[in-house]
């Protein structure tokens, strides 16, 4: 079996403070995959026995970043998806393993009044292409803060957020029509009817409440389908507004 975990840490300095280190050994996963380190090469030292890890830094500093914690070695790394207006904020990692590639992502947020949501149009299209061309060569497995609850089941207020970031129709789309052209999302391929989050607003004691988002994911290749055999969201980890969500894969 193989567990990954993905977190968004919402800046891993901070979360450092907060027990990352101690939840990381708790969680022991194979491949650790992080969102929105909010950091730069250089501050922070930060390695666990038994790991490797690989970094993708934005260029403006306190801002986005990915990182991969993982113990067995990938015949390669690749940095971004080779398109430049997308490979500035340190928003993906691609490790390619022997039987699969692993794709780590920050989705970008669309943002308040939506500011960003026709770059995250372009975006969502060019990361597709990315993953469908992976998927050509092997299973890919795509983790990350994908920034879109794609069902009404997966936010708590669904009515008053029809046309907030993250629950667009045309961000919705977006994710509906990666699933279509080959990809499963794997916890609701385990827990079909389950209502779990995996975000909550600092504000408004919105966790407390179970006020939530599930925006993170595990994206897989269909053909993974029947090597699925846990999916699971951490809500019990704290140390960032995001808790981890796993997979583990007979793979």
């Amino acid at each position: 079996m193989t567990k990954f975990i993905s977190w968004n840490v919402n800046g891993l300095r901070a979360c450092e403070g907060k027990g990352f280190s101690d939840s990381f050994r708790q969680l022991d996963a194979d491949f650790f995959c992080l969102q929105e380190t909010k950091m730069q090469q250089g501050q922070l030292d930060l390695g666990f026995d038994g790991y490797e890890s690989y970094w993708n830094y934005a260029d403006k500093k306190g801002y986005s970043g990915t990182a991969i914690f993982t113990r067995r070695k990938p015949l390669s790394v690749a940095y971004g998806i080779g398109i430049d207006e997308h490979d500035h904020e340190g928003r993906v990692i691609t490790l390619d393993m022997e039987g699969f590639y692993l794709v780590n992502v920050y989705t970008p947020n669309s943002q308040d009044g939506l500011r960003r949501l026709d770059y995250r149009m372009r975006w969502e299209d060019d990361f597709q292409v990315y993953l469908r061309r992976l998927d050509l060569d092997k299973p890919v497995i795509v983790c990350g803060d994908m920034n879109v609850a794609h069902e009404e089941i997966d936010l708590k207020n669904p009515k008053s957020n029809r046309r907030n970031a993250g629950f667009t129709d045309e961000e919705r789309q977006k994710f509906t029509q990666l699933l279509a052209s080959g990809f499963t999302d794997t916890f609701r391929l385990l827990h079909p009817g389950e209502v779990t989050y995996s975000w909550w607003s600092y504000r408004f004691k919105a966790r407390e409440k179970n006020a939530g988002w599930r925006i993170d994911y595990f994206v897989t290749s269909k053909r993974l389908d029947g090597s699925v055999r846990e999916a699971n969201i951490h809500t019990e980890i704290y140390g960032s507004d995001h808790c981890p969500v796993e997979l583990v894969l007979d793979i």
